[in-house]
């Protein structure tokens, strides 16, 4: 009885799973793409309202944010990575030792986008305007850092998921495997809207929040979807 009880609570926990649906906030409804340098799209990239998405108990997020991107960091062993990205006035790599604050050391000069730790190694992201690229970095007695991949243009955010890193650019989206990066979909509508945060369900239930709402990949139909709050109801 004991195993018969075990097997159908496994089965049940297997159909919850695969049929828990994620569920966009009830204060956002889906609205048409529009075409990019359209009037709405216009209407879209002069809008003050940004939204950032994540993940949080397994349930999408999505919270109003400031528009411009603060400096990325990442704290290690004996101090922290700290990246700047001043846009067309260019930003750095370098490290705050946690004993010496004043000692700083400079490892890159370039926009950096972000700074993260992946399979046990630490990358950083750069780029601005039409590039972007993805750099490996190390530490011995000195940092040093190689290029693992370059992008067709620049990369605003990314996040990791099931060994895999998704990453958003200026018009694109990527998913890098084995250091290798993967376009996924190419000059899409958020264009101009300056996305911001990456949130990956699944390969069917991927967001990104941008100026203006969110998107909604599903890369295994090749899909995408928008959504904006619902007192734009007159887009």
């Amino acid at each position: 009885m004991e195993k018969k009880s075990f097997i159908l609570f496994i089965l049940y926990f297997c159909f919850y799973c695969a049929g828990q649906e994620i569920k966009i906030p009830d204060n956002f409804s889906e609205y048409p793409i529009p075409k990019v340098e359209s009037k709405e799209w216009y209407d879209l990239i002069s809008s003050k309202d940004c939204y950032a998405v994540k993940k949080e108990n397994n349930r999408l997020v999505v919270e109003k944010t400031n528009y411009y991107k603060k400096n990325s960091e990442l704290e290690i062993e004996d101090g922290k990575l700290i990246g700047e990205n001043k846009g067309e006035w260019g930003g750095e790599l370098y490290f705050e030792p946690k004993k010496y604050k004043e000692k700083i050391v400079k490892i890159k000069f370039g926009n950096i986008v972000d700074i993260f730790k992946f399979q046990n190694k630490i990358y950083f992201t750069e780029g601005s305007g039409i590039w972007g690229s993805l750099y490996e970095l190390n530490k011995d007695s000195v940092f040093t850092y190689k290029k693992i991949e370059s992008f067709g243009d620049a990369l605003e955010a990314l996040t990791v998921f099931n060994n895999i890193i998704y990453i958003v650019s200026h018009h694109s989206f990527y998913k890098v495997v084995n250091q290798e990066a993967i376009l996924i979909f190419r000059n899409q509508f958020w264009r101009g809207l300056y996305p911001n945060s990456v949130a990956v369900f699944d390969e069917e239930h991927i967001f990104i929040g941008m100026r203006s709402g969110i998107a909604k990949l599903n890369i295994v139909k090749k899909e995408v979807s928008f959504y904006r709050e619902k007192r734009f109801d007159t887009y």
